[in-house]
């Protein structure tokens, strides 16, 4: 049997977005090339590319025209945000189509000590935790900028025995990088019930079930009771934790640490005064591109 390989180019605040729609429509595999490789100890930063190219490949059978049509019209809805180009098409043999596939996932390096891979790929772990991640499942697979930044956070901030809450879990990496970082308990809260499977699913493969569980709902929650978690993570949007701030800050401990991102520089000034009126300090900014992620401490 021949397969099409369908492929776009974008930045890489889009990849999410996009393989999302690859997802859907197509066969339940999704590819994303990208330079992955640096050397921390060398003082370097993980590489942020311009473009990184984003690869699925469907049947060449008689659904194949309908299935391209589907992920067409997402590409086209795209590209009136941002001028991403054309969607690909080309034809592979069969013989060719697996080590297409396999030839243009790299893992996403991420900080120090973190190596995020598609669960069909093998890859040495040279001192890293691996998390193993499909992308297009749920938001947040390592290539958006927010989600690198709230990893590289949690890194410096995550002790061995916390206890952390992640809200808008998404895809549930923020709550797995806790559980690889030593977190003993880790509770993702997401809205979107479909996200929540996914994201149980995922803790499933990367093996900290035993210490992770996923709910759906927002805060309040009765899963997570006031002064109980010693740092929470939100990746979602200013609007949203500015609306939340309160029940975020009441479930942190007196010496609580919080880890924001989803947020635009434009909007950072708005969530410093919001951050103010709970009396949380911010500590730490981080910066890619338009987007910021936020380390704040709770000061009561």
């Amino acid at each position: 049997m021949n397969w099409v390989e369908l492929s776009v180019e974008a930045p890489p605040e889009f990849v999410e977005p996009l393989t999302h729609i690859f997802y859907r429509y197509g066969q339940g595999g999704v590819s994303v090339e990208s330079p992955a490789e640096y050397n921390p100890d060398e003082g370097e930063l993980p590489p942020v590319p311009e473009k990184v190219l984003i690869r699925s490949f469907i049947p060449a059978d008689k659904l194949s025209a309908e299935i391209k049509a589907n992920i067409e019209v997402g590409v086209r809805l795209v590209n009136h945000l941002c001028p991403i180009g054309d969607l690909q098409e080309r034809e592979v043999s069969e013989e060719d189509w697996e080590s297409n596939w396999k030839e243009f996932f790299h893992p996403i390096r991420v900080g120090r000590t973190m190596l995020i891979c598609p669960t069909w790929r093998d890859h040495d772990m040279d001192g890293k935790s691996v998390i193993y991640l499909d992308p297009g499942m749920a938001f947040g697979t390592g290539h958006h900028p927010t989600t690198r930044m709230c990893m590289e956070l949690l890194e410096e901030v995550v002790h061995v025995g916390d206890k952390v809450l992640d809200l808008g879990c998404g895809s549930g990496i923020l709550s797995i990088t806790a559980a690889k970082l030593g977190a003993a308990n880790c509770i993702g809260i997401e809205v979107d019930p479909n996200a929540v499977k996914v994201a149980v699913e995922n803790c499933l493969v990367n093996d900290v079930s035993e210490v992770t569980s996923i709910y759906t709902g927002t805060l309040p929650h009765h899963d997570a009771p006031p002064g109980h978690f010693d740092i929470v993570a939100a990746n979602i949007s200013a609007k949203v934790i500015m609306e939340l701030i309160v029940p975020l800050t009441e479930i942190l401990t007196r010496e609580g640490k919080m880890v924001l991102s989803g947020i635009l520089q434009d909007s950072l000034a708005d969530l410093r005064d919001s951050l103010n009126t709970v009396k949380v300090n911010v500590d730490q900014v981080l910066k890619d591109g338009d987007w910021v992620a936020v380390l704040a401490s709770r000061t009561t």
